[in-house]
């Protein structure tokens, strides 16, 4: 476990050694402040109008939060892949994967570190968020369980977008493509359930299942389905399980 946090620590460090983790904080924190501020609005100017007309004001979760949140996740899917491009694409230009390799760690131990100290830097960028949040709370009365059900959810999509970014990193020496890829990989399990409408109702329930982005909805709302938690974990171990086989086949070739 050591020898993981140590890998973990040593790749956190990686990205402030460059200006990419302050550029993808600072890109993430601005986009996720606009989606913020935009919603904000809406909610006050529909609450007010609300309020004149003698109605009930709306509810600050439903109506702004959980919007919130799943607009969070668009712009994980541009953001993410710029954090798992370099994890081995740039071990491989820079000719340093050869000593990784033949060190005295163990494929997993390497994978689990990378993964780890790029989920480290992801729960940063949601720390940050937190700011947007918490300003909420010191002017209104939001419920807290839906934020943190919300916020999990967050971090267990993150951490599948990941998986699929450490595995397609582990394909090529170029970032460039790495990122490229990522992302288009991305956007077909993003959309997958966009073609249900047009299949059979037997492989209507695969493309549902397989959906990245249908079992965030239920977080959104407040609810932590253990069937959801399932998927996004069996969905990281998978992408993990695929890495640590690609790395296999590049000790063999090495």
């Amino acid at each position: 476990m050591s020898n993981i946090l140590a890998i973990a620590q040593k790749e956190l460090k990686s990205y402030f050694a460059s200006p990419i983790a302050f550029v993808i904080i600072g890109l993430f924190a601005l986009l996720f402040g606009g989606f913020y501020i935009a919603l904000l609005n809406f909610f006050v100017g529909q609450s007010m109008q609300l309020g004149r007309m003698g109605q009930q004001t709306m509810n600050v979760n439903q109506m702004m939060l959980r919007p919130l949140l799943q607009n969070a996740t668009v712009i994980m899917l541009f953001v993410l892949p710029l954090i798992t491009m370099r994890t081995y694409s740039e071990e491989k230009r820079s000719g340093t994967i050869e000593l990784l390799l033949t060190s005295p760690l163990t494929d997993l131990q390497i994978i689990l570190g990378k993964f780890l100290g790029a989920l480290a830097l992801y729960a940063l960028m949601l720390l940050v968020t937190g700011i947007h949040v918490g300003l909420l709370f010191w002017y209104g009365r939001p419920e807290w369980k839906p934020i943190l059900s919300g916020y999990l959810g967050l971090l267990l999509m993150g951490g599948a977008f990941m998986s699929i970014g450490l595995l397609i990193s582990s394909l090529t020496r170029n970032q460039i493509v790495a990122g490229m890829t990522t992302f288009a990989a991305l956007l077909l399990l993003w959309i997958v359930s966009w073609f249900s409408d047009s299949v059979s109702p037997a492989m209507q329930q695969v493309l549902t299942a397989l959906s990245i982005t249908e079992h965030f909805d239920d977080f959104a709302k407040g609810v932590i389905d253990t069937k959801h938690v399932v998927y996004y974990l069996s969905f990281i171990a998978f992408g993990l399980f695929l890495t640590a086989k690609s790395v296999d086949s590049e000790r063999w070739r090495g």
